[in-house]
């Protein structure tokens, strides 16, 4: 029963605080999440009054953990991560590394010792990847080109950091001063090896066996019609592969739950588990920054102020300053190197284990763990002022700055029509949105009766592959406008969507009916609701997945083709 109320109380309090300080921040136009903050500080052994259970609410953070790095599973895939995976792997690692050697240099000058200010500097180097997550979310970035970029960066960097904490244990002795025993080099390669056999065995089970087993499993428990079951069912899935990544591959509970998300994307349910498990990855979320709050002791404020501001100073200024130079040398544009670099101006969940375990083992002094978490603390709360203040940042960057604004006129070769293209081949034609199975067939299909197609996909290496073979492609997301103005959309007899995400759908329809009034749109749709919809409000000629055939689509856009273009060759109705 005590334990019992200890939760309670803990749930209780952590809620009602967050709920306070959340409403008052918002009030005073500041974001919600500094009030769960300070909610923590409150309730926290530090400060008079009622003190939360510490371990309680730690755990608790952990499941809004999982359920959030879940939720993005749903929404990004493996092709999103290799799309970017030169900037993602090279850019964090170089970020890693600078960060580290520059806060090492700043800490020895300061009197730590190179064991204390090498992993000093590491734990100030990893970004968090729930601060980053709900900051993409809140300016809807999430699916832009910065936000792939911005995720795999940090999910690069989260598996350097499970390999750190590995490692940690059998360099401690070397980290502290002391000689390391003869043969225990061989001892510590034998650790990397296993630790990297490990988290790629993961790996591959969930893209093998997970994106087969997972999909069919929720498959099954919908045909049940339980709307309690499917709940219950995205939870199993979500915490228990998380928990077991962790205990079986010593993978984090974030990357495990990241992963079991992305592969469950290949479900036609994967939007309605997102859905279900929303309320709870919120919920859980709030208890995430609220145990935060409980670890801070406000008395280094007072014992070491400078040694505070130098740590806040490394993070939002050093690191930001780092992840923008080596965003730059891939020659990406200005806002998606201010977006990295705002985006990694934070830490959070790995710092404090990694400075906790540091603590532990004894190269870390205990000051040294409540810097980092004061840190966090003024990073967390300052990083969505700093991504409101992005444009501003870009504007003085481009008025004051001659690279900035050399930075700020690239645009991707990929997302622009080539100049070679004839006119006559962009008027009339037929657009097809997606490069997926379907698409792919579709647009052959079409192709072959010397109908002018222009292929749209956000995957760079499909376009570029299209190109090569001569095809009119465009690189990006059909959600943006310019994107679509660049396939000469406004000038098109025909639209095809082979998106599987429904909302997605929708905002292109959206889009394509404010660039071109008179197009007919053809779509596929992942549910009914979205199918009824769309026939209902006579925007699009809908195909449902399940009586789906490529060549149906086709069939259809060749009839259409031929009567709204009367004089095309080869082409019957």
């Amino acid at each position: 029963m005590e334990h019992g109320l200890t939760l309670i109380t803990t749930l209780t309090a952590a809620f009602g605080f967050a709920m306070l300080f959340g409403f008052i921040a918002e009030r005073l136009k500041v974001p919600s999440l500094v009030g769960y903050l300070l909610s923590g500080i409150i309730i926290s052994p530090s400060t008079p009054g009622f003190v939360a259970d510490v371990n309680l609410a730690t755990q608790l953070s952990e499941i809004g953990v999982m359920l959030l790095m879940f939720g993005v599973g749903l929404h990004f895939s493996l092709a999103d991560i290799l799309r970017v995976k030169y900037v993602a792997v090279m850019g964090a690692v170089g970020q890693m590394a600078a960060s580290t050697i520059v806060t090492m240099v700043i800490s020895h000058l300061w009197g730590y010792s190179w064991g204390e200010a090498l992993v000093f500097g590491v734990c100030l180097s990893c970004a968090s990847t729930v601060v980053l997550l709900k900051a993409l979310e809140a300016k809807g970035l999430l699916q832009t080109l910065d936000g792939q970029i911005t995720v795999g960066w940090l999910v690069v960097e989260d598996l350097m950091t499970v390999l750190i904490l590995v490692l940690l244990p059998p360099l401690s002795s070397m980290l502290t001063g002391l000689s390391v025993p003869t043969g225990n080099t061989d001892s510590l390669w034998y650790i990397i090896l296993m630790t990297l056999v490990r988290v790629l065995a993961f790996i591959v089970l969930m893209l093998v066996i997970g994106k087969r087993v997972l999909p069919w499993v929720l498959w099954q428990v919908a045909k049940l019609g339980s709307r309690e079951m499917f709940t219950l069912s995205v939870l199993t899935i979500a915490i228990g592969i998380a928990y077991g990544a962790s205990e079986l591959f010593g993978v984090s509970f974030a990357l495990g739950a990241f992963f079991s998300g992305m592969v469950m994307r290949e479900s036609k349910y994967a939007h309605r588990a997102a859905i279900e498990s929303l309320p709870l990855r919120d919920a859980f979320s709030v208890i995430f920054f609220v145990g935060v709050g409980m670890m801070f002791d406000p008395r280094i404020l007072i014992e070491q102020p400078f040694g505070v501001l130098l740590v806040v100073f490394i993070i939002l200024a050093v690191k930001s300053v780092v992840a923008f130079g080596l965003v730059s040398l891939f020659k990406y544009p200005l806002h998606s190197a201010i977006t990295v670099g705002v985006a990694v101006s934070q830490i959070g969940e790995f710092s404090f284990i990694l400075a906790s375990l540091a603590v532990t083992l004894g190269i870390m002094q205990k000051d040294a763990l409540s810097l980092v978490l004061a840190g966090a603390i003024f990073s967390i709360a300052l990083n969505p002022l700093l991504f409101a203040m992005a444009p501003w940042i870009r504007n003085y960057l481009t008025k004051h700055w001659k690279f900035a604004r050399v930075m700020n006129a690239r645009t991707d070769p990929l997302s622009i029509m080539p100049d070679g293209v004839s006119e006559e081949l962009l008027r009339g034609h037929v657009v097809v949105i997606g490069a997926g199975r379907v698409g792919k067939i579709l647009s052959e299909m079409i192709r072959s009766r010397n109908i002018p197609v222009v292929v749209v996909d956000k995957d760079r290496v499909v376009i570029e592959k299209l190109r090569e073979d001569g095809n009119e492609a465009i690189f990006g997301n059909a959600t943006i406008p310019e994107i679509l103005i660049q396939a000469h959309i406004q000038d098109c007899s025909l639209a095809v969507l082979t998106t599987k995400d429904d909302v997605e759908a929708r905002k292109i329809i959206e889009i394509l009916k404010q660039l071109n009034p008179k197009i007919e749109v053809v779509m596929k749709a992942q549910t009914e609701e979205i199918a009824h919809q769309a026939i209902i409000d006579k925007i699009a000629k809908v195909f449902e997945p399940d009586l789906l055939l490529a060549n149906e689509m086709a069939q259809y856009v060749l009839s259409r083709y031929g009567r709204r273009n009367q004089t095309t060759d080869g082409v019957t109705s």
